[in-house]
């Protein structure tokens, strides 16, 4: 094979991994090829050579190829004269014992590169189980762990997404953060990185001070964090290049960002295997539970006629024959059910675009009626998911999840009377204040839909889908001390004896003791650095899937460490306690998430403040931008809720972990 190199001088490895691949599981994981991908120009003349960027998911490729945040930046930074982006994805086990034993490194998909040939290793968190994996992948890259040992001639190892709002637990293995939409922000950071390989790629420390001033970038190691026994008493700049707080980034016109252009299309099965296009950004549904909605404000709506455009191009391109409209709820958009019948009917597209299935992430169970039900059947039909999260309008008022019991029935009965026949409902247990009452709740709704579907149907089933509550960062629930494995376990074990009794109803739970485990690390400071590095070094990578959990690596770690998981995860925080994470802003105002925690405690649920009077959480006034949107006019439905639905939900068996293709 030709071999090709990079400005390093590193050469691809294809020739050695090519081997490797008859001997592991979905060696198309690894190839790259796909359509759309291509091999950016790693021939550019520019000093010093082009900045180059490893996008990396910590997890499989199947779960990690459909995110839209690493193929957005990937086309941004090759569309830069001085960029280059690959990707790489964590290998299975299988793969990863091959590598080791050949001596090979992390490679990217495009061009086979080895890791350490990169300028940056960038890596996405949407969940805190991956922090093992990102272990793995820097080791398996042959750079240092830890940030503090790595020298100018290593990576510069980059993290974003949802999970780096409280990045303390990884950072001490990260070299820089970035906070909030990653549009700009990358383009600024290629800037930094170049001037600084232009002028030598002398001290590391130097390209860390710079990266200091860029908005919205949080370098760990510029800071000293103190404590007083257990507690958190402060984190402070040790440079002067490092802010105070470090701001998030947001940008302003979703209109401006018309990616990904390309979508990636896999050459073998992945989750959320659709054309996928953001309609909005943000949400004010203010949801108690929710950090994406609470972090992502304000809301920011792409131009009706940019997502018909942006449809259009992606399904001719890819070939895909259902298109998921994403969003954190997709009801709030514009005219979304003229949107939705263009698309089914075709759009003037011809006969073929007619068979197009729409997929509607975070669809508001108040606004599914007849109608829109009507347009989506049209297309290929699948299943529905819906959200209600609780039991009881007492227990919905309290996460502020406004929705009655009559939107949901009036949703459930919409589409069994379009001929949908399976549906399945999420719900979330151990929140506050909840109760037994709360928790058998959910088996009477369950019920009760079951019931509708018989009229319409012959044999309606509903699948109560129930997952542990995890309190997160930067929510109004972020004080809230979390349930206990045996209580979650307890109460699982509640409802499914009350479901076992209604024909009809299944049920799923997630893993108690998982949910343990995301609670350490959601809301954990860098005292579990060493918990994270200990549990990796003991074989504890895959820690999102059920065959490769151990909770007993986790808590082994923390009593080896001195460190009770009881004060980390269980007690409740109080009101001036310094939070691990109070370094960093997510916009919002901390007395609005307190009271809106006290509003919590007393039941009282909020409004969707777009079409009520603001609450000043801090969103729209700290960056200058007003709630975006293409009208002032509430979306139709009764109560103005947040429950969503998930048409189009398809399981996709992965090992022993199942995927949902609805996000």
């Amino acid at each position: 094979m030709t071999v090709h190199e990079g400005p390093s001088g590193a050469a691809t490895i294809w020739d050695r991994l090519e081997p490797l691949l008859p001997r592991v599981q979905r060696p198309a994981r690894y190839i790259g090829g796909e359509d759309g991908s291509g091999t950016p120009d790693w021939t550019q003349r520019v000093p010093g050579g082009p900045v180059a960027w490893l996008l990396s998911y910590p997890d499989t490729y199947e779960i990690g190829l459909p995110n839209q945040g690493l193929q957005i930046l990937r086309e941004l930074l090759n569309e830069r004269p001085d960029a280059v982006a690959e990707r790489a994805y964590a290998p299975w086990v299988d793969l990863e014992a091959e590598l080791r034993a050949a001596g090979l490194p992390l490679f990217s998909v495009e061009s086979h590169r080895p890791a350490a040939a990169f300028d940056l290793l960038a890596f996405n968190l949407s969940a805190e189980l991956t922090y093992t994996n990102l272990l793995n992948m820097i080791d398996l890259a042959g750079v240092p762990v830890r940030s503090a040992e790595r020298s100018a001639a290593h990576p510069l190892v980059v993290v974003g997404g949802h999970c780096t709002y409280n990045p303390e637990p990884v950072a001490d293995f990260v070299d820089l953060v970035v906070l909030g939409d990653g549009e700009e922000v990358v383009g600024e950071i290629t800037e930094v990185v170049r001037a600084w390989k232009a002028g030598g790629r002398d001290r590391r420390e130097d390209v860390l001070r710079a990266l200091c001033t860029v908005p919205g970038v949080y370098v760990p190691s510029a800071y000293e964090v103190t404590y007083e026994a257990e507690r958190l008493v402060a984190v402070t700049p040790r440079w002067p290049e490092a802010p105070e707080l470090v701001e998030k980034r947001t940008i302003a016109d979703l209109a401006e960002w018309p990616y990904p252009r390309e979508q990636l299309v896999p050459l073998t099965e992945v989750v959320h295997d659709r054309l996928n296009v953001e309609v909005f950004r943000g949400c004010t549904r203010g949801c108690r539970f929710c950090q994406a909605g609470m972090i992502t404000r304000p809301v920011r709506e792409r131009p009706a006629d940019q997502v018909r455009t942006m449809v259009q191009e992606g399904l001719r391109r890819t070939g895909y024959d259902e298109v998921a409209l994403t969003s954190l709820s997709t009801a709030d958009f514009s005219g979304i059910a003229e949107v939705v019948g263009g698309l089914v009917d075709g759009n003037g597209q011809g006969d073929a675009c007619g068979q197009v299935s729409v997929s509607l992430p975070s669809l508001r169970v108040d606004a599914f009626g007849v109608g829109i039900a009507a347009e989506l059947q049209k297309g290929r039909r699948t299943g529905l998911t819906f959200a209600p999260e609780a039991g009881t309008w007492r227990m919905r008022q309290v996460i502020n999840k406004l929705i009655r019991e009559e939107d949901l029935y009036g949703a459930v009965e919409a589409a069994y009377s379009q001929g949908w026949r399976r549906v399945k409902l999420y719900f979330l247990t151990g929140l506050p204040t909840e109760t037994d009452e709360d928790t058998l709740g959910i088996a009477e709704l369950a019920r009760n839909c079951v019931e509708l579907g018989r009229t319409h149907q012959r044999s309606p089933s509903v699948t109560v889908s129930v997952g542990g509550f995890v309190p997160k960062p930067f929510t109004p629930f972020q004080w809230f001390g979390q349930n206990t494995v045996v209580e979650l376990q307890r109460k699982i074990h509640l409802l499914r004896e009350d479901v076992k009794r209604h024909r009809g109803v299944q049920m799923k739970w997630h893993d108690p003791r998982a949910t343990l485990a995301e609670g350490l690390l959601s809301r954990g400071d860098r005292r579990l650095g060493p918990v994270v590095e200990e549990v990796w070094r003991r074989g504890g990578t895959f820690q999102e899937w059920s065959e490769c959990f151990r909770l007993d690596l986790w808590e082994e770690a923390m009593a080896a460490h001195g460190l009770s998981v009881d004060w980390y995860v269980h007690r409740h925080r109080a009101e001036d306690e310094v939070l691990p994470w109070a370094h960093l802003s997510a916009g919002l105002h901390q007395d609005f998430l307190w009271q809106d925690w006290q509003d919590a405690l007393a039941e009282v649920g909020l409004p969707d403040c777009r079409w009520t009077p603001c609450y000043d959480c801090g969103a729209c006034t700290g960056y200058g931008i007003e709630h975006i949107v293409a009208s002032a006019t509430p979306p139709a439905g009764g109560s103005q809720g947040t429950g969503q639905v998930l048409p189009g939900a398809v399981p996709v068996e992965l090992g022993r972990r199942t995927e949902t293709v609805a996000s």
